[in-house]
């Protein structure tokens, strides 16, 4: 019996240093859990998204400016300044490139470079890209081979703005593969328009097709909609990271749209995504309770829990 009292004692220990390990951040400052009652005052940053399962993203800091971002199968996002814009961020690692919720096989490493217009608003992304792909692994005898290189491709991206709100409108991306021995240029295209009620996002229209000799937009061969509703009136987390790299996060993948609510101050309860291209649309719904903190920042939605840290 004293034994199991022993034993039981350890297990309770072990669980509160897992606990106050996972309440601090990475230089051991704590972090926003660590009083649910008074919450964080002063300035935050938001530093962790995790879920049950799994950590999606970890955001780090080079004093006020994000510098690095983690994200799931050790990807890595390094982030660039010019005075306090973004001006560069490299990715190494994998993605989500169907939105299916799981990494993609390959291996994906891009460069982007960011140019803004006279009065600070970013203008343009120029991206290039390369994926990686090996055969796989056959347990116990032959190990995986080594990566060798799939595709190379070249994306500009250019932003639009409304003449009277000032808000983004619509972005206008060109694509295309790099041939060895050819002239490069672009082959496909997709438009991607927004619309708001109030200062939040409440539709985003993405559609895809190819481009024609001379340069002229074909008619579009995919198309998909985005539709956010019942917002609330609390603090959306994403507020607190900077609008360059929100961008830059939802076209890191062709289907990432859906994470366009990253670029309203509120939290959408709800929201769709519907394949416009089909005689008779269906949408996919998704609902979510929200949870907050004292100081009205969103803490959890859509099963995903948020912490942030002090500045």
């Amino acid at each position: 019996m004293k034994r199991l009292f022993y034993f039981v004692l350890l297990l309770v220990s072990v669980s509160a240093v897992h606990s106050c390990k996972d309440l601090a951040d990475e230089d051991g400052n704590p972090l926003l859990d660590t009083n649910t009652n008074s919450g964080l005052n002063g300035k935050r940053a938001l530093y962790r998204e995790i879920t049950d399962s799994d950590t999606l993203a970890t955001y780090y800091y080079n004093g006020l400016q994000m510098s690095k971002v983690t994200t799931r199968g050790a990807s890595v996002r390094d982030v660039q300044y010019s005075g306090d814009k973004i001006s560069r961020i490299t990715f190494k690692g994998f993605l989500d490139s169907d939105n299916n919720g799981t990494l993609d096989l390959d291996s994906t490493s891009y460069e982007q470079q960011f140019t803004y217009d006279g009065t600070s608003r970013l203008e343009s992304i120029s991206e290039k890209r390369s994926v990686y792909n090996r055969t796989p692994a056959v347990p116990p005898t032959t190990p995986a081979g080594p990566w060798v290189l799939l595709t190379k491709t070249q994306k500009l991206y250019k932003l639009v703005y409304s003449s009277t709100t000032g808000k983004l409108s619509k972005i206008t991306m060109m694509t295309g593969d790099e041939v060895p021995g050819a002239i490069f240029s672009f082959t496909d295209y997709s438009e991607t328009t927004y619309e708001y009620s109030g200062d939040n996002v409440s539709k985003v229209v993405r559609s895809y097709g190819p481009i024609m000799p001379g340069g002229a937009f074909g008619t579009a061969t995919e198309k998909l909609g985005y539709e956010y509703t019942n917002y609330d009136a609390q603090i959306n987390p994403y507020t607190l990271l900077p609008f360059a790299y929100k961008i830059s996060f939802i076209l890191s993948t062709k289907y990432g749209d859906d994470k366009s609510l990253m670029l309203s101050p509120n939290n959408p309860e709800r929201y769709s995504v519907t394949d416009l291209s089909v005689p008779i649309p269906d949408p996919d719904l998704f609902s979510t309770n929200y949870n907050y903190d004292p100081q009205t920042y969103m803490r959890k939605g859509f099963g995903v829990n948020y912490i942030y840290k002090p500045l």
